[in-house]
């Protein structure tokens, strides 16, 4: 060989086989590092379960009624796949961009979301009592609030995860301007009215800011601030005639079966005629005869009850624990403190949502209104669930360890 003359080892024939297995190797490595192969699929599979869980029973719930009416029977179902499909391609490019990114424009996402409500508020449609609504056409809905959720997240964990040098725990000036930034969408949710909402981002604000390493001082000032506000609220009479009968259901269930405590007395007798294994998909007495007002919504949980029983309801409660145990093994795990919070925000929005819904169908907690994460119909929600999802998967994705 001429001293001109330079090897090209580049080829697989030519170059020697040390060479050929570290690029074997490195091939390898690089495949370990594919997007999928990082998800945490014991959290997806959990997802998708309970999607597929819901699509069902929001099936059970609506053909009976359909059939009744003459229209398509699937009419529900098939809208149901569609806002799955939709709410997975929205949680797959929140995966796919670094959270550190999205951190960094969490100011724009606070800000979409405050144009989002204060459209709402002027362009919106009332439903169920609600002004809560922007109808885009074409039979499709949406619903700010559910995006103002991830918008309070995101912009609560990146106040909070700042770090003087050194530095343990947030400084008190961070945890005011998150009082702050959360006060001003909660006043904007108050004004449609929608209390249930409220009560997930302050449950959600007070989740990040304990989980951040403030004092014991801001948590039971925090406490008894929320006690004392809805003693206030009581007092003034700030809420809707239809919110007082709720609360006044709750508290004496029998008070009012035929009006205010109909929907929760019907809800548990749903529930409680299921037995063990439930009376088969469609063939809930209580569901075809459309008893549960709202039951693909926000009692979608009867159905679980009657048609498929304990073992059908008990399943699902099982499998948003599983959701609640990977976001918590992912906030445990993240490198830095606004992943650790991001995650903590999402898993602390699913477990008060999810303890709120099921709750209230059993008569343990008032009704509100809340739809049950990934199974109760609806676009908005579904969509915003599956965002969180997403940023689950992100902080997932990116963890050495």
């Amino acid at each position: 060989m001429g001293s001109g003359q330079l090897t090209d080892w580049s080829t697989p024939r030519t170059a020697p086989y040390s060479l050929r297995r570290r690029e074997s190797l490195r091939e390898r490595a690089l495949d370990r590092e594919s997007p999928l192969r990082r998800l945490d699929w014991v959290l997806m599979l959990a997802v998708l379960v309970l999607c597929a869980m819901g699509a069902m029973l929001v099936w059970g719930a609506t053909k009976p009624q359909n059939l009744a009416a003459g229209i398509d029977p699937n009419a529900y179902l098939k809208k149901d796949i569609l806002n799955v499909a939709i709410g997975l391609a929205l949680g797959a490019v929140a995966a796919m961009v670094d959270y550190r990114t999205i951190r960094a424009y969490a100011p724009v996402v606070y800000l979409a979301s405050f144009v989002g409500l204060v459209f709402v508020l002027v362009h919106g449609v009332t439903v169920n009592g609600s002004h809560s609504w922007v109808r885009l056409g074409a039979g499709f809905e949406v619903q700010p609030s559910e995006f103002a959720k991830i918008a309070i997240i995101v912009v609560g964990a990146m106040l909070l995860g700042e770090r003087a040098d050194g530095a343990d725990a947030p400084e008190n000036r961070d945890v005011w301007l998150t009082l702050a930034a959360t006060a001003v969408p909660v006043l904007l949710i108050l004004k449609q009215p929608d209390v249930g909402t409220v009560m997930v981002v302050a449950f959600v604000v007070f989740g990040i800011i304990a989980m951040s390493g403030v004092s014991a001082r801001w948590i039971v000032g925090i406490l008894v601030v929320a006690m004392a506000g809805a003693l206030v609220i009581m007092h003034l009479h700030l809420l809707q005639q239809y919110q007082i009968d709720r609360f006044t259901s709750f508290t004496n269930p029998k008070a009012d079966t035929q009006g205010a405590g109909y929907n929760t007395h019907q809800a548990r007798i749903a529930i409680g005629s299921g037995g063990l294994f439930g009376k088969g998909l469609f063939h809930g007495t209580q569901t075809n005869g459309q008893f549960v007002p709202e039951q693909q919504t926000d009692f979608v949980f009867t159905v679980a009850g009657e048609e498929l029983g304990l073992v059908g309801a008990g399943l699902i409660v099982v499998l948003v624990g599983v959701v609640l145990w990977r976001g918590l093994s992912i906030a445990a795990r993240a490198e830095d403190a606004f992943g650790t919070l991001v995650a903590v925000g999402v898993v602390c929005w699913f477990a008060f949502q999810a303890f709120e819904n099921i709750g209230m169908t059993v008569g343990i907690m008032p009704v509100t209104g809340l739809p049950l994460p990934f199974v109760s119909y609806g676009g908005s929600s579904m969509f915003a669930s599956l965002l969180a999802v997403g940023l689950l998967q992100n902080v997932h994705m990116r963890t050495r360890s």
